[in-house]
């Protein structure tokens, strides 16, 4: 077990990655996980066969399958091992296992992830004393919201945020626009909201945007929601339609929808987009709108105008919307009316969503000839081609296919043999996790020695 191997896994999600080991979990293969741990010193299977034992109340062997990795010094299979003790009502040990040293309570990360654990273990006011010197991080401040909902200490949690808010509030006016925690006046309002002073937290963040006393679009739409949280429509609709209509009106228009006066919002919406300067911005809340009353039709018209643009083009949202609703052949149709220039601007998403389209409607061999049409260096090419013909039952041709393309991570052809029930196979064919990190350092070399030879 290497921790250099370790860290590459974790940064780049190598070895096995958490997507194969979910599906593996999901099937039942926890035995299977336990392997790749013991064998294979994969970390992301590691985790999971420890977490599972846990849960069935196998606490000795979850830690068995830990302890190689915190013998190796991989700091994360502490903590790992700190929710095992935990979860077994071993609170003073799973506490003892991760307790930060002066140069840990000195670190944003392993202050958190220490709170969280003290939080679990019951104890929050020690959790909230870990916090508490990080609360400049936007993060860190989110998290003790986040720790003490109904814990009973919203007024504590008010005060240490107070200060934070106040500061926020003058930073626009000093034009310190790097300020931290920008989310403080957000924050505020969600606490006084949750301690059921919601009035209160209204008149707070209105008159912060009212007299421009915020920092980040954020704040606004914290606002926003929160009068449409509690119907407060007429608020709601001054701010909406007044100068902060293009970040607000969406908010408004979903509130009178859920007032019952859809009407009401799509004829705002409309006027906006006829006449405000820049109308874009406007049109998706109402293509949603139009969208959940089935009026799909009025929906890709509303988009239409922006299918060529190069900025806030709707013609994917459009697409995905016709594929919700069960039209793949209207959403080719679609894609089939670009012009060979936004084909050529936009050839492999082009390419990528045709495919797709073309297999969601069942014409799996018009996909697979249109695929070889394609220029072989095409994005996502060979995932999309074996993607067809496994949905067409040719699983073995498209094993082969992934298994060719040297490229593609070795994880595509493991999924696929997991889908299908041969997850042994599927974990014995791939490669180790010291095989794929040295491929990753060479791929990184011949990258580096490119650049190079072009400057």
């Amino acid at each position: 077990m290497n921790i250099d191997d370790l860290e590459w896994q974790s940064r780049t999600l190598g070895g096995i990655p958490p997507r194969l080991v979910t599906m593996l979990v999901e099937r039942g293969e926890v035995e299977l996980l336990v392997q790749a741990a013991s064998e294979r010193g994969e970390w992301f299977c590691a985790q999971a066969a420890a977490r599972e034992p846990s849960r069935a109340g196998e606490v000795e062997r979850a830690l068995g399958v830990l302890e190689p990795f915190i013998e190796a010094g991989w700091n994360r299979a502490r903590w790992e091992k700190a929710e095992v003790l935990l979860e077994a009502g071993r609170v003073q040990q799973a506490l003892d296992a991760v307790r930060p040293d002066e140069e840990g309570l000195a670190s944003e990360w392993v202050c958190h992830d220490f709170a969280e654990l003290l939080a679990k273990a019951g104890r929050l006011n020690e959790a909230i004393t870990v916090l508490t010197p990080h609360l400049d991080r936007e993060w860190i401040l989110s998290t003790l919201v986040e720790l003490t909902v109904d814990q009973g200490r919203d007024e504590q949690v008010l005060e240490l945020i107070a200060p934070h808010a106040e500061r926020a509030r003058s930073a626009r006016g000093e034009e310190r626009w790097s300020f931290h925690p920008s989310n403080a006046q957000d924050l505020q309002a969600q606490v006084l909201e949750r301690a059921g002073r919601t009035d209160e937290a209204v008149r707070m963040l209105g008159a912060d945007i009212a007299a421009g006393h915020f920092l980040v679009q954020n704040t606004l739409i914290a606002y926003a929601e929160l009068l449409r949280r509690h119907g407060r429509l007429e608020e709601l609709r001054v701010l909406g339609t007044g100068k902060h209509a293009g970040e607000a009106l969406a908010y408004y228009a979903r509130a009178l929808e859920d007032d019952g006066q859809a009407d009401v919002a799509e004829a705002a919406l409309r006027r906006f987009i006829a006449t405000a300067e820049y109308p874009d911005r406007f049109r998706w809340p109402l293509i949603e709108l139009l969208g959940r009353q089935g009026r799909i039709e009025e929906a890709v018209e509303v988009g239409r105008p922006t299918f060529d643009y190069h900025d806030a083009c709707l013609f994917e949202g459009i697409i995905h919307l016709l594929h919700e609703a069960g039209r793949p052949d209207d959403a080719l149709a679609l894609l089939d009316e670009r012009s060979a220039e936004f084909v050529e601007e936009h050839s492999s998403w082009f390419s990528s969503n045709r495919i797709w389209l073309l297999g969601e409607a069942g014409r799996h061999e018009e996909a697979l000839a249109y695929a070889e049409t394609l220029p072989p260096d095409t994005y996502d090419l060979t995932v999309s081609k074996a993607w067809i013909m496994e949905e067409m039952g040719r699983l073995e041709e498209a094993l082969m296919l992934l298994r060719a393309d040297t490229e593609l991570r070795p994880s595509e052809v493991a999924e696929l043999l997991i889908r299908h029930g041969r997850a042994t196979e599927a974990i014995a064919g791939m490669p180790s996790l010291a095989e794929q990190h040295a491929a990753s350092r060479r791929r990184d070399a011949a990258i580096q020695s490119d650049r190079g030879s072009v400057q």
